[in-house]
């Protein structure tokens, strides 16, 4: 057994007071330290002097639902106190606090808060919607959400939409998928989200389905997706009459994989493929140079890109180019909503938590729209020429897609002119189409990249501003208002002794009344009773629901198991051991997942340095273990 680390010191010294009516006596005295002691400033480090107040927990959850890593949280914490030594706290005293909390979901279980949540904002939001996969015995498979704004800006922008599987994965590995579009800003937004169990082409099924029936069986005439068998199949058989693209970004994703040893060896090729792939502009021309590649390189016999080249005609651009894409076939925008999202969620997170971060993820980009649309009302485009169909333009357009007309409309100038020296005949062509073109012709308008693209109200669904905009509870507006109003006056009172001495008497007067009007107050929380009310009493566990089912990259469990005891050190290969003795009386697959889930939330959050630590680990495994297979 390793030697720990530390150990207590045995320090004899004390004193102990108690009040004895209006007077404080010392009952015990003990002299004599065996340590060197610490000055006043220091003993905010000893665990008996720390601990973190009612308001420094409300902060930390705050930003830790931000997404504020523990590290920063202890700044802005030194930052508000006036200095480390002032905090009352250290960082694993933040780390132990959102452990307890991260317990406490585990406890009341993560999929009946989910559930719970969307009771509750259905009820908040009528045109909020979801769906659950739930078995007979309670446990919770695949589920899918839309709030009433994304419903019902899909009305808007139907027409394109991206499917990806591909983002990232929760502490119970489930497959995150996100629909998505372009709006009138040029801006990608969501309309829809799901988790998966598993990818399999059942659950794609489901998923599509369920998402139609949201969108009021509104079909996309194209939907662009990763290179996935499943998501194929489930595509032909719940949207047969949409154009099915694949992701050029996630395919180039592979290349390096499939044809790591091309890259090496040949340093131009990368440059070849790119030049073959983006800079082709017919069919033939993609065509010709493909097969100069293959040659070249050799790579006739490569099955994969054999099989990728048998389906050129859904992912190479020259194939393409008579297709609508709404700009979402870019890589960029794939990129960077692989990156937007990882921003807003980590892959340990619970799915209660998750889903309260989508919102934000959500929030956020409508938010960015908004943006756009007051800085479009209140500001001017600048234009490159002094044409009259662009002044109609700019009046018609969004910004971004005023600025992509008229770099159109300059470009094509600028070829015309290359063209004056060669001709006096497309010199007079060139002037009379643009002498003559001075209104924007209406049928060419195309009312998705216009600023009243969202203008047409939209019956089926309430989706007015006021019905579909975020609500705040009450509770945190004014909480909002008065840490607004107090930190004006807060402000005051730093400025001399005098102001602050007169505010400190005045708060705790308030805080007496405050007080004081609480034990007078009766707070009724009784709910009508009401029939048609979903029971909110329904026992749901989030395990995996179908057992059998194939999914892709999913370890095995007793690998998933191991993982996560090797991702600590030292003297926890023990508490591994123990686990592998318990592993085969676990006949139940769901239950070990769910077992692990709840190690790897609870192992994070202790001390493994000593082996009574390690024995009461072990008491807590059987503990969950016992608990979650006798449910």
């Amino acid at each position: 057994m390793p030697e720990p680390a530390e150990t207590k010191i045995g320090c004899k010294a004390i004193m102990r007071i108690k009040k004895d009516g209006e007077k404080w006596i010392v009952n015990k005295f003990v002299v004599g330290h065996n340590h060197i002691l610490l000055t006043p400033r220091s003993t905010s480090f000893l665990r008996g002097h720390r601990g973190v107040s009612k308001v420094q927990k409300k902060l930390i959850m705050t930003l830790n639902e931000s997404g504020v890593p523990t590290r920063k949280i202890m700044s802005v914490l030194s930052k508000d106190s006036g200095g480390d030594f002032s905090v009352g706290c250290i960082g694993k005293d933040v780390e132990n606090y959102l452990g307890s909390q991260r317990r406490k979901i585990f406890e009341e279980g993560d999929a009946q808060m989910l559930y719970s949540y969307f009771l509750d904002r259905q009820n908040k939001e009528p045109g909020f919607v979801f769906s659950m996969q739930v078995d007979n015995d309670g446990c919770m498979g695949s589920y899918f959400w839309a709030d009433a704004r994304s419903r019902a800006v899909y009305q808007y922008f139907w027409d394109v939409v991206t499917f990806d599987a591909t983002y990232l994965i929760n502490i119970y590995k489930m497959p995150f998928v996100p629909f998505s579009r372009v709006n009138h800003h040029h801006q990608t937004i969501m309309f829809g989200c799901a988790l998966l169990v598993n990818e399999t082409a059942e659950s794609y099924i489901w998923l599509l389905r369920t998402w139609q029936e949201a969108m009021l069986w509104r079909a996309p005439s194209t939907i662009i997706t990763g290179d996935d068998k499943a998501m194929a199949k489930a595509i032909v058989e719940v949207l047969p009459n949409t154009t099915h693209r694949l992701c050029l970004w996630h395919i180039l994703q592979k290349f390096p994989e499939h044809l790591a040893y091309v890259y090496n060896k040949f340093p131009d090729f990368q440059k070849d493929f790119r030049h073959c792939i983006h800079e082709t502009i017919t069919t033939d021309e993609f065509e010709q140079e493909w097969n100069l590649i293959v040659v070249k390189y050799d790579l006739g016999e490569n099955t994969w890109l054999q099989n990728l080249y048998s389906r050129r005609d859904k992912w190479v651009p020259a194939y393409l180019r008579s297709t609508f894409y709404a700009g979402m076939s870019t890589t960029q925008r794939s990129e960077s909503m692989n990156k937007f999202f990882k921003d807003y969620v980590r892959s340990s997170i619970m799915v209660s938590d998750f889903v309260h971060q989508y919102e934000k993820a959500i929030d956020a980009r409508y938010f960015k729209e908004k943006e756009k649309d007051v800085r479009k009302k209140s500001t001017r485009a600048i234009m490159k020429t002094p044409f009259k169909i662009k002044e109609e333009a700019s009046l018609v357009y969004t910004r971004k897609s005023f600025m992509i007309f008229q770099d159109e409309l300059f470009n094509s100038l600028r070829y015309q002119a290359r063209r004056l020296s060669l001709t006096g005949e497309a010199k007079t062509y060139g002037v009379t189409v643009h002498a003559k073109l001075n209104r924007l012709p209406e049928h060419y308008v195309l009312d998705r990249w216009t600023i009243n693209a969202k203008s047409r109200p939209i019956l089926h669904i309430p989706c007015c501003d006021a019905q579909v905009s975020v609500e705040v509870d009450e509770p945190t507006m004014r909480r909002s208002k008065s840490m607004i109003q107090l930190y004006d006056i807060v402000e005051l009172a730093s400025q001399s002794a005098e102001k602050h001495n007169h505010f400190t008497l005045a708060l705790e007067k308030v805080h007496k009344e405050m007080l004081a009007m609480d034990e007078h107050v009766e707070c009724s929380q009784a709910v009508p009773a009401n029939d048609d009310q979903i029971d909110t009493n329904v026992k749901l566990t989030l395990y995996l629901m179908q057992q059998d089912a194939e999914t892709k990259g999913f370890e095995s469990y007793e690998e998933q198991l191991r993982k996560v005891f090797e991702s600590y050190e030292g003297s926890y290969a023990m508490v591994f051991d123990v686990a592998l003795l318990i592993f085969p009386l676990v006949t139940n697959r769901d239950t070990l997942f769910v077992i692990m889930a709840a190690l790897h939330c609870h192992l994070s959050l202790l001390s493994w340095q000593h082996f009574t630590d390690i024995w009461w680990q072990f008491i807590l495994f059987i503990d969950i273990w016992w608990h979650f297979i006798s449910m």
